[in-house]
């Protein structure tokens, strides 16, 4: 058996009241589903692995989630809720949302399965965004100015979606126009909307 970590300890004790039995049964799963699960803290939650990574579980503010790292290969594992929280199993708000510590000992051992098979999730790429759409008033300013007009034509999408994104969600006319002119400005130098972050500036 291996040694549990510290830090998933301090984890569970500084979660919320209705979140601890959650995460204790979890984690308490993991290792009868497999002894030698070695525990880690991967992007600030608790994570399990077995010639691999196995499980991640995470608590909130007013649910918990659980999340199998093969779950799309697992028949052991519901699909269905996948939307509603981080995982596949939807919200834990109270211990009788959690599949029962036998249910769960039952994942835990297909994941190991896997695992010790070598069975790969094949991630599917996002599809690229379309380009974004220019309000008609950023485009109006831009082709005011010719080298404006030619950068923005130059930039990549991303790029033009953080401008369009940045002027259309201004919440006063005022405001609105102080970016539109702001915009055209940095356009005109090359810079994207986030210049002032990229690196070597």
């Amino acid at each position: 058996m291996t040694a549990r970590d510290p830090r998933i300890d301090a984890y569970i004790a500084k979660a919320r009241p209705f979140a601890q039995p959650i995460l204790a049964r979890i984690r308490k799963a993991v290792h009868a589903g497999c002894p030698d699960a070695g525990e880690s803290i991967k992007w600030g939650m608790p994570a399990f692995s077995y010639k691999g990574p196995l499980a991640g579980m995470a608590a909130f503010k007013a649910h918990c989630a659980l999340a199998f790292w093969k779950a799309s290969l697992m028949q052991t594992v519901p699909q269905a809720k996948r939307r509603e929280a981080m995982g596949q199993f939807g919200r834990f708000e109270s211990i009788d949302d959690v599949p029962s510590e036998r249910a769960l000992v039952k994942m835990v051992k297909e994941a190991v399965a896997l695992n010790e098979s070598g069975a790969r999730v094949v991630r599917r790429r996002a599809a690229p965004k379309a380009p974004p759409k220019a309000p008609a008033d950023l485009l109006a300013a831009l082709k005011k100015h010719g080298k404006a007009i030619a950068a923005w034509t130059d930039f990549p999408p991303s790029h033009q979606r953080e401008y369009v994104e940045w002027i259309t969600e201004a919440k006063t006319e005022a405001t609105r126009a102080r970016r539109l002119e702001t915009a055209v400005a940095w356009i005109a130098e090359g810079r994207g909307r986030n210049w002032k972050y990229e690196r070597g500036r």
